[in-house]
């Protein structure tokens, strides 16, 4: 057991890392996206009043579209997104060759687009955290590996960890190799329950991927499992009759009855404007654990209640409550913190075992090739990962907001700091990398508040003026991260204790006898 979770923790670990810490900053994936587009300011709306808006836009530019999509705002969120599919104009004529739209986002209240900075915000580190930028379904395999590499760690890590409760309340300093244990172990234990968990929960998302064999040996289409076990709204062909679209805020009102209250966090309306339009809401899933709503699917024309999906069975409702705490959408602010401490603690977690398990091999194998590429990879992702997020979010103020591509751009730039970072740390003392590379990344985590002063009119003195807590919350997020990167890169810095010599027998017969009056 010792030894499985010391391999499984090494081959799998700075991949986990990284999907730890970027997984970690997408539990406020939402605030993030606001915090890269600081020209747009938040404008409450009702669903209904967001919803309405929403359709007027889209009639105005694409009525005769196969199918639209809206995502309504709540309270994290501050824009109504949507996007456009086209198809058949009318049934009988041949499919418009049209390029796919990209998302637009609206203002709630006026439905006007929106005109802000292109970024992939938040979602770029959600994306990430398990599909490690590799293309689809590469990386979300090599994700679920390494998910299964943490759960053994996990487990034998707990069989293995005889003084699991004395050291939960042990953390000694300055002690070499001893201090990386205590750290290791404190991180372990403190959230061991939330490590097992989220490690559980995120392997159950992806399951039906990861296994298939049960689908495919039962279903001649796998849609006809998703079908049944979560329901699908019932599809009409265009009929290519003409019939104008029924007003949307009685539908939202009506679904958000049947729900107890919660309103739609989404619509679907397929074939828009024609006889058998169908518009289809689903339930928001931000109020409770499961993190799967119900759906309810209307007549466009005449707003005909035509079908519900119907009560997930029981193995359906576990999956969606397992889905909902790996992804914590129910959680309100405080407990949203707690998530992200936790989290944290699983990437601190995970560092420190790295690094032990490099420094109970230093004085054995300190010359061998292993050793000394465990010790470059660990700075290229412990120290310069932080480095490479933080570029990213700088990136997003220094690009210029109107320049084609700065999306792409800012993304880039993450990835061009972290790997030049490593390579950089390669050709410098082991000691000095760590220490430089952790300045590196508190300076660029410094630098935050003051290029968002510069470049925006939401720097830290505005927004406090103003009481804007999300953007004064970032700045004084940002100095507290970088606060704890100086001090790693002080501690990085400072030698370590020498191990004390190894008292043998003929030593000890070689001392002095000492007799005490």
């Amino acid at each position: 057991m010792a030894r499985i979770h010391g391999w499984m923790g090494l081959l799998a670990g700075w991949i986990l890392f990284a999907m730890f810490l970027t997984g970690t900053a997408s539990y406020f994936r939402p605030e993030i996206t606001r915090w890269m587009q600081p020209e747009v300011r938040a404008t409450p709306a009702t669903p209904s009043v967001a919803a309405g808006s929403a359709f007027a836009y889209l009639q105005r530019t694409a009525p005769h579209a196969a199918q639209w999509t809206l995502y309504l705002p709540d309270q994290r969120t501050i824009a109504t997104r949507v996007f456009v599919r086209d198809g058949d104009v009318a049934k009988g004529t041949a499919r418009a060759k049209r390029p796919p739209r990209g998302e637009v986002r609206l203002d709630p209240v006026d439905g006007a687009p929106l005109h802000a900075r292109a970024t992939r915000g938040g979602e770029h580190f959600y994306r990430f955290h398990f599909q490690l930028q590799l293309p689809h379904p590469w990386g979300r395999w090599l994700a679920g590996a390494c998910a299964m590499c943490m759960l053994s760690a996990i487990l034998s890590g707990v069989i293995t960890h005889k003084r699991i409760f004395v050291d939960f309340f042990t953390l000694r300093w300055g002690k070499g190799q001893r201090s990386w244990l205590d750290a290791h172990n404190v991180s372990a234990v403190v959230a061991l329950p939330f490590h097992a968990m989220v490690t559980y929960t995120g392997l159950v998302t992806l399951m039906v991927m990861y296994m298939p064999w049960p689908i495919v040996a039962n279903y001649a289409k796998p849609a006809l499992f998703a079908s049944e076990a979560v329901g699908a709204p019932p599809e009409a062909p265009r009929s290519g009759t003409l019939a104008p679209l029924t007003p949307i805020a009685p539908l939202v009102a009506s679904a958000t009855r049947a729900w107890g209250g919660a309103p739609p966090a989404q619509i679907i309306v397929t074939n828009p404007n024609d006889a058998n339009a169908r518009i289809t809401l689903f339930r928001t899933a931000t109020d409770r654990l499961r993190a799967r709503g119900g759906a309810i699917t209307f007549s466009g024309v005449d707003g005909r209640w035509i079908a519900s999906s119907p009560p997930p069975g029981p193995a359906a409702r576990t999956a969606a409550v397992l889905l909902g705490l790996h992804l914590g959408w129910f959680a309100d602010t405080g407990l949203r913190w707690i998530y992200f401490l936790l989290g944290a603690s699983g990437a601190a977690m995970v560092g420190t075992g790295l690094v032990l398990w490099s420094k109970k091999r230093v004085q054995a194998h300190s010359g061998a090739w292993g050793q000394r590429l465990v010790e470059r990879l660990n700075v290229a992702v412990i120290a310069c990962l932080p480095a490479g997020m933080a570029a990213y979010l700088l990136a997003n103020r220094l690009i210029p907001a109107e320049l084609p591509g700065r999306a792409e751009l800012e993304v880039s730039a993450m990835f061009y700091t972290w790997f030049g970072l490593a390579l950089l740390a390669c050709l410098r003392p082991i000691r000095r990398s760590w220490r430089e590379t952790f300045a590196i990344a508190g300076a660029a985590c410094v630098g935050l508040p003051v290029v968002n002063a510069l470049t925006t009119d939401r720097g830290l003195p505005a927004s406090l003026a103003a009481g804007d807590r999300l953007f004064a919350s970032f700045d004084f997020a940002y100095l507290a991260l970088a606060a704890l990167l100086f001090f790693a890169a002080h501690k990085a810095g400072t030698p370590e204790p020498a191990a004390p010599a190894t008292r043998t027998r003929r030593t000890r017969a070689r001392e002095p006898l000492v007799h005490a009056a």
